[in-house]
C-alpha cells in the first residue's frame, strides 16, 4: 500500500481525514500526521511516504515551504494541498511545485476520492516515472484535463482551473484526438510543433497517450482545420520514421459532452488493428460507414458484453451463429457487410477484455482478424469469429484458477511486516496491479488491503498474547509504522483496543 502523511494545524481536520473514507480501499495507508510543517519534516526524514496531504497556512513552517523541503527527502512525493481560502497566489505557487490538486475546506469527499483515485492510478502506472518525473504546472494540467474528460470533476471547479491553465472555454465546440506512439520522444517533438497553436490544448493521460483538444468556433470548418493539423503531425512523424496512430472523436458542445469525444478518440485507436495502413481514424467516419452498410443496428453489443462478463462461452458462440444467420437473410446484405460486422465484434471483444483484465492481449485478436480477412465462406467467417470469442472467454476462465494469487498469498504470509502493494507484487509476478487486485478479491473474498490488515491483526493478536513487547513495538513488527493507525485497524477487526486485548490475558 502507498503511504500517506497528513499535516494540518487543526486536530479535527486530521481526525476527520482519518475517518472520512476507507483509505485501504484506495490502496493507501495513513502512516503519520503532524500539526505544522516543521514537525512533519522531522517525521518525513525517517518515514517512507508516497503522498503528502498538507494545509497551506500553518505556524512554524507553512505548507509551501514544507512541500519544497519534503521533495528534497522524497523526490517522487505526490502532494495534495488543503486550504481554507481560495487564494490565487497560493494555488499558483502550488502549481509550480507540482501538486495533484488544491482542495478547499470543508473538503468535498467526492473530489477527494476522485483525486486519490487518479493519484493512485498514476503511481500504479509502470510509466509514471517517465510521464510525471518533472514537477511543474503540467502535472496539475494533466490531472485536471484528464478528470474533466472522464467526468470526474465538478463544473465549477473546472471553470476555475480552466481559467488558471489558460484553457479556452469561449469557443463553443470541442474535438478530441488521441495520439499513440512507441517512441516517447515523439510526443516532446509534437508538443513543440503545436506550441504556438492557440486553438489546441495538449496533455498526457494516464495511459501515456498524448491528448489534443481542439477549440472550435465553427463545428464543420473547425474540425476540418483540426484534421489538417493532425495530418501535418502524422506526415512529419512518418518522415522521421516515428509514425503515430491518431484517433479522433466527434465534435461536441461544452460543457457536458467533452468526455464523449475523448472516449470515441480512444476507441478509434483500437481500429488500427483492422486498418493497419491508416494513420488517422475518425470515429465519426466509422459510424457513418456502418450506417451506410445498413449493419449498424444489427448487433446488440450489450448482450455480447454480458455473455463475456459471465464467461458463457457456449452462449456467446451460439449468439454469433444466430445473429449472423439473421443478417445473412437481410435483403441486399453484402459479404463485405458481414465481414465488417465481424471485424467490429473482434475489436469490441478486445476492448471488453482489456476493460475487465486491464491487460492488452493483442495476439489473440490479431490472429482472429487475420482469419476473418482470409475466410472464403460464410461458415469460415462465423467459425473464425467464434474462435475469437472462445479465446476471449478462455482468457478469463484461465485466470479463475490463476496460480499467481496462491503465490501472492505465500508472499504475504512470509513478508506481512514489509511494505506490500499491488504495484510491487504485480511487477514481481508480471501482472497488472489493478487486475491482480480483481483476481485476489475473487479468490479470497477480500480486497488486497483488507486481507493484509486482517492477517497483520491476527499476527498482532498472537504477539499481544504471547510476548511482553509494547504495543508500538508489535505494531512495527506486523507492518504498521503509525501506532494510531494500528489502533484504528485493531478496533475495526477485533472490536477493542490492543491494550484492552492484551489485558484480557
Amino acid at each position: 500500500m502507498y503511504k500517506v502523511f497528513i499535516v494540518d494545524d487543526e486536530p479535527f481536520i486530521i481526525e476527520g481525514l482519518y475517518d472520512i473514507l476507507d483509505w485501504s480501499s484506495f490502496g493507501l495507508e495513513i502512516v503519520g500526521h503532524a500539526e505544522n510543517g516543521r514537525q512533519a519534516l522531522d517525521a518525513l526524514a525517517s518515514t517512507p511516504v508516497d503522498l503528502l496531504i498538507t494545509d497551506i497556512s500553518m505556524p512554524v513552517m507553512n505548507g509551501l515551504n514544507l512541500i519544497a523541503e519534503a521533495r528534497k527527502l522524497h523526490p517522487d512525493l505526490k502532494v495534495i494541498i488543503l486550504s481554507g481560502f481560495n487564494e490565487f497566489d497560493y494555488l499558483k505557487e502550488g502549481m509550480k511545485l507540482g501538486i495533484e490538486n488544491y482542495l478547499l475546506k470543508p473538503i468535498n469527499v467526492e473530489e477527494l476520492e476522485s483525486t486519490l483515485s487518479n493519484t493512485v492510478e498514476k503511481m500504479d502506472s509502470t510509466r509514471s516515472s517517465e510521464l510525471y518525473g518533472t514537477f511543474d504546472v503540467q502535472i496539475l494540467k494533466d490531472n485536471t484535463l484528464y478528470r474533466w474528460l472522464t467526468g470526474q470533476i465538478a463544473a465549477g471547479e473546472f471553470r476555475e482551473r480552466a481559467d488558471l491553465l489558460g484553457f479556452d472555454l469561449e469557443k463553443p465546440y470541442k474535438v478530441v484526438a488521441v495520439l499513440r506512439s512507441k517512441e516517447v520522444e515523439s510526443f516532446n517533438r509534437i508538443s513543440e510543433q503545436i506550441r504556438d497553436e492557440k486553438e489546441v490544448t495538449s496533455f498526457r493521460d494516464v495511459d501515456g497517450d498524448l491528448v489534443l483538444i481542439g477549440h472550435l468556433r465553427h463545428r464543420t470548418e473547425g474540425k476540418t482545420n483540426f484534421i489538417e493539423l493532425l495530418k501535418r503531425i502524422s506526415n512529419e512523424q512518418s518522415s522521421l520514421n516515428e509514425p503515430v496512430q491518431i484517433g479522433i472523436g466527434c465534435v461536441v458542445q461544452l460543457p457536458e459532452e467533452a468526455s464523449l469525444s475523448y472516449k470515441e478518440a480512444k476507441q478509434s485507436l483500437e481500429y488500427f488493428m483492422v486498418y493497419p495502413d491508416s494513420s488517422i481514424i475518425d470515429y465519426t467516419s466509422l459510424k457513418e460507414n456502418r450506417k451506410s452498410s445498413g449493419t449498424e443496428t444489427s448487433i446488440h453489443w450489450e448482450e455480447y458484453a454480458k455473455l463475456i462478463l459471465v464467461r458463457d462461452q457456449e452462449g456467446l458462440t451460439q449468439k454469433i451463429r444466430d445473429d449472423f444467420e439473421q443478417m445473412q437473410k437481410v435483403e441486399g446484405i453484402l459479404p463485405e457487410d458481414l465481414r465488417n460486422t465481424a471485424l467490429e465484434l473482434v475489436i469490441r471483444f478486445k476492448m471488453e477484455l482489456a476493460q475487465i483484465k486491464h491487460t492488452d492481449e493483442t495476439d489473440i485478436f490479431k490472429k482472429g482478424l487475420s482469419n476473418l480477412r482470409s475466410s472464403g465462406t460464410f461458415d469460415d467467417l462465423v467459425v473464425s469469429l467464434q474462435e475469437v470469442a472462445k479465446a476471449t472467454v478462455g482468457s478469463l476462465m484461465q485466470d479463475a484458477k490463476n496460480p499467481v494469487v496462491s503465490q501472492v498469498l505465500i508472499h504475504i504470509h512470509n513478508h506481512y511486516a514489509d511494505e506490500l502493494s499491488l504495484k510491487t507484487l504485480g511487477a514481481q509476478y508480471h501482472i497488472h496491479p489493478v487486475y491482480l487486485g480483481q483476481l485476489f478479491h475473487k479468490e479470497t473474498g477480500d480486497s488486497f488491503a483488507e486481507y493484509i490488515n486482517k492477517y497483520r491483526i491476527e499476527k498482532a493478536k498472537e504477539q499481544l498474547k504471547n510476548t511482553n513487547l509494547k504495543v508500538h513495538e508489535i505494531a512495527r513488527n506486523v507492518g504498521y509504522w503509525e501506532t494510531g493507525y494500528f489502533y484504528k485497524q485493531f478496533r475495526k477487526y477485533v472490536g477493542i483496543s490492543p491494550t484492552d486485548f492484551k489485558g484480557l490475558g
